[in-house]
């Protein structure tokens, strides 16, 4: 892939993001991080050739405007998206509130609408590009306790297979990544929930959730960034529309 393209990823401060921003960066391609925290990105983007940080709230659509507007003055049109953001909260359905289902889509499903809907009118332009959501398992099949993250994936893997065939004939592709339970910062916040509700030892806890996985294991960020990579490639100009489950075989 030529050097020239220009990708921007949210939530790429750390975890999963962190590691596909290094990935696409080494690959050669020109990264700018964003979110919502300096220190991190700040932290990433002094430490890692290739990769520019931007602090941005993914959740608002305004901003988010802005923030594709300062990328593109910096590197030039974004060629990819990779709409990383996002978080989950742990509780009973009868325990939620409005207020959690809206954090819930806001987190998860907004700042996928607000990043695509900002860079799309430059990749139309240029008749190529690249738009891939991190969604989850969670949005191929339901989890307790999390029903109001469980929805939002769900939408997003729904947006990415609508905008998918609007966008078929334009040279721009529409991806979701679907990984299970994966070892970075989240995880190890559900396992200090799951451990504070429950008075298991979190040996146990992390034992129970890997079990999920038939390999018996917890996807690796690198392993997202690489599937991320090759998306984003030429090799992938047929695979539209998709919500590629990473779990190991997970149903």
């Amino acid at each position: 892939m030529s050097s020239t393209k220009h990708a921007i990823i949210t939530g790429g401060g750390s975890g999963v993001g962190a590691e596909i921003a290094r990935t696409l960066a080494s690959a050669g391609l020109t990264v700018t991080i964003t979110g919502r925290r300096e220190a991190p990105l700040k932290a990433l983007a002094e430490t890692t050739p290739g990769v520019t940080a931007i602090v941005g709230d993914a959740t608002d659509f305004d901003a988010t405007h802005k923030l594709i507007d300062e990328a593109t003055k910096l590197h030039g049109p974004p060629n990819i998206i990779v709409a990383n953001a996002g978080a989950s909260i742990s509780k009973p359905f009868s325990a939620m509130t409005a207020a959690d289902l809206d954090a819930m889509l806001n987190a998860n499903l907004a700042s996928v609408f607000n990043v695509w809907h900002a860079a799309l009118p430059a990749m139309r332009s240029a008749g190529w590009g690249r738009l891939v959501a991190i969604a989850s398992t969670a949005g191929l099949k339901g989890y307790p306790y999390v029903s109001g993250y469980v929805a939002a994936k769900h939408a997003v893997v729904g947006l990415t297979r609508a905008l998918s065939l609007e966008l078929a004939r334009t040279g721009i592709t529409v991806n979701a990544v679907c990984p299970g339970f994966t070892e970075t910062p989240m995880l190890e916040r559900s396992i200090d929930t799951i451990v504070a509700k429950t008075g298991r030892s979190r040996e146990e806890t992390r034992t129970a959730l890997a079990a999920g996985n038939p390999q018996g294991r917890f996807i690796q960020p690198a392993e997202i960034a690489s599937l991320v990579l090759w998306l984003t490639s030429d090799a992938a100009a047929s695979v539209n529309g998709q919500a590629i489950g990473l779990s190991g075989g997970e149903s």
